[in-house]
């Protein structure tokens, strides 16, 4: 079974915001879309940009890579543009209890 964090409270990352995770070697990006929480490697497939400093269009639930512009579904990880063509890891998460969680592996 994979292991489970606690992010924040779901009060703390409110429709519109992003939030940097760090555990063990990962950097992950938790994302607020219209109230939906997904969750993301923080490293675009091309170049290893830092997709969490990149534009985030909560409507259509995707980020765009600041160094060259390749935009992510944050659903699927799934680059929508290139030069990216490989997909970002996904990371589960849920709401227990008004605390944020995400599942690790």
């Amino acid at each position: 079974m994979s292991p489970v964090i606690e992010i924040c409270r779901v009060d703390d990352l409110q429709p519109g915001e992003r939030k940097l995770v760090e555990w063990d070697d990962l950097e992950i990006g938790v994302f607020n879309c219209g109230g939906e929480l997904l969750a993301i490697e923080d490293r675009c497939s091309h170049d290893d940009g830092d997709l969490v400093a990149g534009e985030f269009d909560a409507e259509g639930c995707t980020v765009e890579c600041p160094r060259h512009g390749s935009r992510f579904d944050l659903h699927t990880g799934k680059p929508l543009t290139l030069p990216a063509y490989v997909p970002i890891d996904t990371f589960p998460v849920s709401v227990e209890d008004g605390v944020i969680k995400m599942e690790v592996d």
